[in-house]
């Protein structure tokens, strides 16, 4: 068995995070053909299969999925490193939920760029956490109640504080709502957290209700805003769009003790000065919406 050359790897983790060959190409500014070129030949040289060809692309085999992970980590690691030997590192990694990069982040971003062109922001939007060190990420941004680990550095930035939304549109007609029963009937949009039926079993609401149900906050979001009934889903992602008229708040959630939204870093990393900034604007974009 021959060891694999780093060209081969960067494509075949292309080729795997795709499961494409033409993608992978445009991604490494390659032809289709060398891709695949490339990876036949790294198949020869492992002397296994990585890839079932299909008609409408790749699939991994049970070896393919098995050696791409360690694959993936390691093309991190070396891009981190390279990233390293700047002279100004002016790249900062960020992590969060899908979520919270289309419906915080991203409507935000723009005004960043522009006030700092020269810093480049990598968004790394997943529902998983993000490991420092093997994802090669500076910052994330995420929702607990738990205790913070100490090896991590951890700013709060806001409550969870969820709120019952919907569109103008729906909103007119309804029936006042008093108390939380009222809720039950109408139809309820709801994400992956369930948070609709988490408020019921704390509260002890027993009803049954009409339900959408969606993977993702923002999916139940842009479902409320298109008219198709009432979402639960944390203040702090639909702030913009209350004040664009998109949506309208129906009922929220004042209770003290809630989860929040923490920015966290390793302790063990000194922040450079395009980490700092990042994290400053953060922070005052949140102090700021949540003045308004």
């Amino acid at each position: 068995m021959r060891t694999p050359n780093l060209n081969s790897l960067r494509m075949f983790d292309a080729a795997a995070r795709h499961l494409n060959f033409r993608l992978a190409a445009e991604e490494l500014n390659l032809t289709q053909g060398a891709v695949a070129q490339q990876i036949r030949r790294l198949e020869s040289d492992l002397g296994l299969k990585l890839f079932n060809r299909k008609a409408r692309g790749l699939e991994l085999t049970p070896a393919g999925e098995g050696y791409h992970r360690p694959v993936r980590q390691a093309m991190i690691l070396l891009d981190d490193a390279t990233q390293k030997l700047r002279p100004e590192n002016n790249l900062v990694k960020l992590s969060m939920t899908p979520s919270f990069a289309a419906k915080w982040l991203v409507p935000r971003l723009g005004a960043f760029e522009e006030t700092h062109p020269d810093i480049e922001v990598q968004t790394d939007a997943s529902e998983g956490l993000a490991n420092f060190r093997s994802d090669a990420v500076d910052l994330a941004i995420r929702l607990t109640s738990s205790p913070i680990p100490q090896e991590l550095d951890a700013i709060f930035l806001a409550p969870i504080e969820l709120c019952a939304v919907c569109s103008p549109s729906y909103a007119n007609g309804l029936p006042p709502i008093e108390q939380l029963e009222d809720f039950t009937a109408h139809r309820l949009i709801q994400d992956s957290h369930n948070q609709w039926d988490k408020l019921w079993e704390k509260t002890g609401v027993k009803a049954t209700y009409r339900k959408v149900q969606f993977n993702q906050t923002a999916l139940a979001m842009d479902a409320a805003i298109n008219g198709q009934g009432i979402a639960l889903v944390p203040r702090l992602l639909i702030e913009q769009d209350v004040h664009m008229g998109k949506l309208v708040e129906l009922w929220r959630d004042c209770q003290e003790q809630q989860p929040g939204y923490y920015l966290v870093s390793l302790k063990e990393r000194r922040p450079s000065p395009a980490q700092q900034k990042i994290t400053d604007w953060i922070v005052q974009e949140v102090k700021q919406a949540s003045a308004e």
